[in-house]
């Protein structure tokens, strides 16, 4: 892992990523490219108006400010850091920042407190894993350390969930993380038998790995939704992280279906990371 790109809008969700992003940096010897998105209205941006411009200017220059001060933090001393302002308005653009600098993760806060639907749909955290082709880590919480030992991957294991599987798999060894494989079986179409789960996890693993040595991390649940069994088995675990694929044209709420149990809100404070589908 050679950069990583965090996000800052000053929040303190935005400063524990930048935290978290800290530590990974170190661990790796990484970039940091802290990125503050500057909002300015079409018509500063582009308006030949001498007063505009002198706004524009006024607004870039007190942002740069800002953002300097921000990131005097104790916890970024010995580590590579490049701040950017962008005048960006939306923060799907991210990930273009993020694939222009090649960068190898996206680390981001989120305040979300009930479950992964309410930390993603319609947020700005939503938005940039719906549009982003690079690993978006979410922090929620201020970091303690980025000890990922034990590590819930949830999928379908479908066909099309083999390539986010691969690269899921060689960031998490990279990691040093013990990888347990969840799938979740709900009620419905998607119900399936034992030996359905059995053949489903037996074929992927061929395909993905090459090998079964994985069969015996395998692990199959059965709950209302796919988002409360894999809370509760990450619970169960005590989880240091969940990882999950997400198709970006539907953002995670194609991944997530059902309603969220309000028992399981408090035990969604851990650390995601999606892989694009």
């Amino acid at each position: 892992m050679k950069k990583i790109i965090v996000p800052i809008d000053f929040s303190k969700h935005s400063e524990y990523a930048l935290e978290a992003a800290s530590i990974l940096a170190k661990q790796n010897g990484a970039q940091i490219l802290a990125l503050h998105m500057l909002e300015m209205s079409d018509s500063m941006l582009i308006n030949s108006d001498n007063e505009q411009n002198a706004k524009a200017v006024f607004f870039l220059k007190l942002a740069e400010q800002k953002f300097e001060n921000f990131l005097q933090k104790d916890y970024l001393k010995g580590v590579d850091i490049v701040p950017i302002v962008k005048h960006f308005k939306v923060f799907r653009e991210v990930s273009e920042v993020a694939k222009e600098h090649s960068v190898d993760l996206i680390v981001m806060g989120s305040h979300g407190t009930s479950g992964f639907s309410e930390i993603f749909v319609g947020s700005n955290t939503e938005k940039v894993v719906r549009h982003s082709e690079i690993p978006v880590l979410v922090i929620k919480s201020k970091p303690d350390n980025m000890d990922y030992k034990k590590v819930v991957y949830a999928s379908d294991f479908s066909e099309e969930a083999v390539k986010p599987y691969i690269k899921a798999s060689k960031l998490l060894e990279s990691f040093g993380s013990e990888m347990q494989l969840l799938y979740v079986n709900v009620p419905g179409e998607r119900f399936k038998s034992t030996s359905e789960m059995e053949n489903t996890m037996l074929n992927f693993l061929k395909t993905a790995d090459g090998n079964l040595n994985r069969m015996n991390a395998v692990n199959y649940v059965s709950d209302v939704t796919v988002e409360n069994g894999i809370l509760t088995f990450a619970h169960k675990i005590n989880a240091d992280l969940i990882v999950i694929p997400t198709h970006g044209r539907k953002g995670l709420a194609h991944f997530f279906e059902g309603s969220i149990s309000e028992d399981l809100a408090n035990h969604a404070d851990l650390p995601v990371m999606t892989f694009r589908i």
